[in-house]
């Protein structure tokens, strides 16, 4: 079984980015969704029952942070990956205090998506400030 995934972000642009470098790097993966609010997020995520979350931290209505303290809730199985502008040991913890695995930089997803990616999809975890978990 491919590893299936599920985007969630408010701009159409950034989902498009993400899907076209996830199908370039990873064909085999599966995009089994998309969602544009958090809201949307925790339904797509209890739908679809996706492997990886791809999830913007902000977003209108409900933040990233809320709906993966709900999705880690309602699919424990889901690996939760946060996608942020923003880096801080402060947002480290956070994510990890909603029961996320990991955070990418938006201005580092060239380089990281995908290793974080594999990372998740590992039973591991990708922090930017830990590289080496």
């Amino acid at each position: 079984m491919q590893p299936s995934i599920l985007i969630v972000d408010d701009h159409e642009i950034v989902r498009e980015g993400i899907r076209r470098l996830i199908n370039r790097s990873r064909p085999v993966w599966e995009i089994c969704g998309e969602a544009t609010s958090g809201g949307d997020a925790i339904e797509a995520a209890v739908k679809l029952h996706p492997q990886i979350i791809v999830l913007d931290i902000t977003m209108p209505g409900m933040s990233g942070l809320e709906a993966a303290a709900q999705i880690s809730k309602l699919c424990p199985d889901c690996r939760i990956l946060i996608f942020t502008m923003h880096d801080s040991e402060r947002l480290t913890a956070e994510i990890r205090g909603v029961g996320a695995h990991g955070y990418v930089q938006k201005s580092q997803a060239a380089r990281d998506l995908v290793v974080a990616i594999e990372r998740l999809l590992s039973g591991e975890t990708f922090f930017t400030h830990q590289p080496t978990n």
